[in-house]
């Protein structure tokens, strides 16, 4: 009898472990054919599983016979799902490739260059904000995108009015009306609609954020002498998209965007609106407000037809309609008297279109037909002042994409519009007509499998007989797996204008019209040189490095002349020299596990080199980032941030002291809908902590230039709903 037992016990051992099989793999990325070391295999529905190590090798242990499915995963590629059956047929080990996810795949294919090709062959030094950073500064600030370009090492938002809180942005020490802004491709926010443009688009409809920093006018035309920011909208994907988002904040400010898109067999629909909605604000209880009262509705709808598979026609439309009103606290809550007078109201009303057709042909071609048109008008109200203008903008383009395997050629043709007119006046004060036509080429070509050289040409003619011949010239040389360089150069020039930060400061007021036989336009030469270094440290820590040096020279800067004129006004010339930035941003990231640590230092030396030689005003030489950030997939996401701002001088050449700002958020996320709270600047640094906002009487308030933030510490908090 013990015999028969002692035979059955080993036999079934025998079974068990026979019915126990092992799983082996090298887990790479699908298109470098790089290692991902610490990708996960894991047999679905247990924790049996292990992680890649250096060699990308991973193993898995004591499976059972018969069909199983292993879950191959990392962060920022798409989850692979394998059916295998037990035991293997063969004992060799199986290689797994896994795809870019979605949400990085916008970091792979940028359309700012106008290319086909992957990030990672374009010589053109492109930055992107992915649609999961928007979506974590969506819960920051989700009544614009102020917040989501601040944290961009060489980006610095300049608030231009401490009574409306206007903002412009300055990339590279270089004013804010050298920075062309885009939605989706088309310059919506240029001349007089650009002074509210970044505290007017919210941020949930869009997918990424596109940066190019130096001239860019090769594609793009003129006024991209600093770069170019393109916002990205969404599109509609073959699944459904409803999203809603509310937030509310001890400012009392109420935030309220939904978003829908969907597509079908023909036809496809994004639909995206909002109401923004601020009590005014006076942290340091002086009397005025820091943040002004508001209210703003947003209604954005795109119609998609896909004629068939080559071809797609989309029509859009945006628009807002805005009251903002700062000023005294008294007023403002309908307290008025002699004494509580001042205010500064804003009413503006946007509206444009957009219209893009496109198609493919056999060869891989692929022609482009774009045209929007822009409306805006607004009112400015002060005591004793008004000012009120209607801006029509139109840009058109025809362009063809012709990639081939080695070389890659882009032409089109533009046209640009743009009509100002002063409406609040008998006779026209300020007024603005601009016509520029242009046509453009570039060549992409891989010369070898290591170098890949980029080079364009652009001709532009205005309705003022001025004409730009603007070349580019760009360089991509792989020096391994793990290190990249670019270096770049081109031109740019900017047609005078007198939509500036000057300007706007003054709500345009007592400025004179330009002469335009007396200033002509503004050039630029500029470059940058980068190198990028990504590796993986102690088989789970990703890290990597970008090091980024820049140059721009302006000439014949439009500046508004200090001299007054007999008629009371101040008028802009072009000053007697030049102006140059010059620096270097520095980006290092660590990744381990669910823990990312950020850090980003910018390095600016702005003078101006007319005059008096001097630091070009409200530049900051050192501006640092840092940012700490857990984050669990589909479950929280917490982030601590820090941010130093270096002295800067003012306009009267006062220097003013440096500051730090913190932040801290948090995100609880189910399967429809996530918990946010955020407390922004809670260390409350704000301007009016180190000197007064404004100096005269409260009747009539002189206002000092911004140059710190104003609206202290602000703890906001709401709910994302996602179906």
């Amino acid at each position: 009898m013990k015999k028969i037992i002692l035979t059955f016990l080993l036999t079934s051992a025998a079974l068990v472990s026979i019915a126990q099989n092992t799983f082996k793999a090298v887990i790479k990325d699908s298109k470098t054919k790089e290692t991902l070391v610490g990708a996960t295999a894991v047999l679905q529905g247990t924790t049996n599983g292990s992680s890649a190590d250096i060699n990308g090798y991973a193993e898995i242990k004591d499976i059972p016979n018969g069909k199983q499915i292993i879950v191959f995963s990392y962060v920022g590629y798409d989850q692979k799902m394998d059916t295998v059956e037990f035991p293997l047929q063969r004992r060799e080990l199986i290689e797994i490739l896994l795809k870019p996810a979605s949400t990085e795949m916008e970091e792979v294919v940028v359309s700012a260059t106008r290319s086909s090709r992957t990030i990672d062959d374009i010589p053109t030094r492109v930055e992107t904000i992915s649609a999961g950073e928007l979506d974590e500064k969506a819960s920051m600030q989700p009544a614009n995108v102020k917040m989501v370009l601040t944290e961009s090492t060489g980006i610095q938002t300049q608030q231009t009015s401490a009574t409306s809180a206007n903002a412009s942005i300055r990339i590279q020490g270089l004013d804010g009306k050298y920075t062309q802004i885009l939605k989706d491709g088309f310059p919506l926010y240029s001349g007089f609609s650009s002074g509210l443009s970044i505290i007017q688009i919210p941020p949930l409809d869009l997918k990424r954020v596109e940066l190019i920093k130096g001239a860019a006018s090769t594609l793009y035309g003129g006024g991209a002498i600093a770069g170019l920011i393109n916002f990205v909208s969404k599109v509609p994907m073959e699944k459904r998209e409803l999203s809603l988002l509310v937030n509310g904040n001890n400012s009392k400010a109420l935030d309220i965007s939904g978003f829908y898109s969907q597509k079908w067999r023909k036809i496809g629909l994004t639909l995206f609106a909002s109401q923004n909605s601020q009590q005014a604000y006076d942290p340091n209880k002086d009397g005025l407000s820091d943040i002004p009262k508001f209210t703003r509705f947003n209604l954005n709808p795109k119609l998609f037809y896909y004629i068939d598979s080559s071809a797609t026609l989309s029509f859009g439309v945006n628009t807002s309609i805005e009251n903002r009103i700062g000023g005294d606290m008294q007023l403002i809550n309908h307290k008025a008297d002699s004494i509580h007078s001042y205010f500064e109201d804003n009413i503006s009303n946007r509206g444009s279109t957009q219209l893009k057709f496109e198609k493919s042909f056999k060869n891989k071609g692929v022609l482009t037909l774009k045209n929007s048109i822009g409306y805006f008008d607004r009112t400015i109200r002060k005591p004793n002042y008004d000012f009120s203008g209607k801006q029509i903008s139109s840009f058109s383009e025809i362009n063809f994409l012709l990639p081939r395997n080695k070389s890659e050629w882009i032409g089109g043709i533009t046209a640009w519009t743009d009509d100002f007119k002063q409406t609040n006046v008998d006779s026209l004060v300020l007024m603005n007509k601009s016509i520029i036509a242009g046509l453009f080429i570039q060549n992409s070509y891989k010369a070898t499998e290591k170098l890949v050289v980029e080079a364009g040409i652009r001709l532009d003619g205005t309705n003022q007989n001025n004409y730009f011949v603007l070349p580019k010239l760009s360089l991509l040389y792989k020096i391994s797996q793990k290190i990249t360089t670019r270096l770049g150069g081109g031109l740019g020039y900017k047609m005078p204008t007198i939509f500036s930060e000057d300007a706007e400061e003054r709500a345009f007021q007592n400025i004179q019209p330009l002469d335009y036989s007396k200033v002509k336009p503004e050039t630029s030469t500029g470059g940058n040189w980068d190198v990028n270094y990504r590796t993986i440290l102690f088989e789970k820590l990703s890290f990597s490095f970008n090091q980024l040096f820049f140059y721009t020279r302006l000439d014949n800067p439009l500046v508004l002349n200090s001299t007054v004129l007999p008629n009371g006004n101040s008028e802009f010339v072009n000053a007697s020299g030049y102006m140059d930035t010059k620096g270097f941003e520095t980006n290092v990231k660590f990744r381990y596990e669910d823990l990312t640590l950020y850090c980003g230092y910018t390095f600016i030396d702005a003078r101006q080199h007319y005059g008096v030689e001097r630091i070009n005003p409200l530049t900051a030489k050192d501006r640092l980032y840092i940012t700490l950030m857990y984050e669990e997939e589909n479950k929280w996401r917490i982030g601590y941030e820090l941010f130093y701002t270096g002295q800067q001088y003012l306009n009267n050449g006062s220097k003013k002291r440096d500051y730090w700002v913190m932040g801290i958020s948090a995100e609880r996320m189910f399967k429809h809908f996530s918990l946010f709270v955020n407390a922004e600047n809670f260390t409350d640094t704000r301007q009016t902590r180190f000197e007064p906002i404004y100096t005269g009487t409260i009747q009539s308030p002189q206002y000092n230039q911004i140059w710190a933030p104003t609206d202290g510490f602000i703890f906001n908090g709401g709910f994302k709903l996602k179906l």
